[in-house]
């Protein structure tokens, strides 16, 4: 053990980021903040790498790495619960697609805007459908966009207008609203 710190102070990649007192704290913090117990391994794992990522750009280590680390932490149980509230989000959305609306006279033209939103986003180049899918469908905000394909959130917003632009277009010429 002794040993071991001692690699992790003069730098030695091989040497664990976390100590087992560290590794127990992250586990707290994560389990405190509502993170499944499968979970918890994962979210350990999250903070190792964002330790050796800092080290690998060059950057010092934080002065006191248990507090950074129980920091770390918190931010991916906010992260978990956003994700589990998207799926949700997404569930929700799919079901009420699948549902026919009885009730009033709209269940025929919301399948028929379906079609035609379906149609216009075939259309699209692939980049704008992409955005336009990860937008609307994934409800993912131009960040999370621009992380996941990783590019800047510029480029994301311009294709984003690009795309609602030509396919509110689309849907214009079908007249379908």
């Amino acid at each position: 053990m002794l040993r071991r710190k001692a690699r992790r102070a003069q730098g030695d990649p091989h040497g664990d980021p976390l100590d087992a007192d560290q590794e127990r704290r992250v586990r707290a913090v994560l389990a405190l903040g509502g993170v499944p117990q499968a979970d918890l391994l994962d979210g350990v794992q999250q903070v190792r790498l964002r330790l050796l990522e800092r080290a690998a750009n060059g950057q010092e280590a934080p002065r006191d790495v248990s507090a950074w680390a129980a920091v770390v932490a918190s931010h991916l149980a906010m992260d978990w619960h956003r994700a589990k509230r998207r799926q949700e989000r997404i569930g929700e959305r799919l079901a009420s697609l699948r549902q026919p609306d009885h009730a009033s006279g709209s269940g025929e033209d919301s399948r028929l805007l379906s079609v035609a939103v379906a149609r216009g986003l075939d259309e699209l180049p692939d980049a704008q459908r992409q955005i336009l899918v990860l937008r609307f469908y994934a409800d993912l905000p131009v960040r999370g966009i621009a992380e996941e394909l990783g590019i800047p959130e510029g480029t994301v917003k311009s294709r984003l207008h690009t795309a609602v632009r030509a396919l509110r277009a689309r849907l214009h010429e079908d007249e379908v609203v």
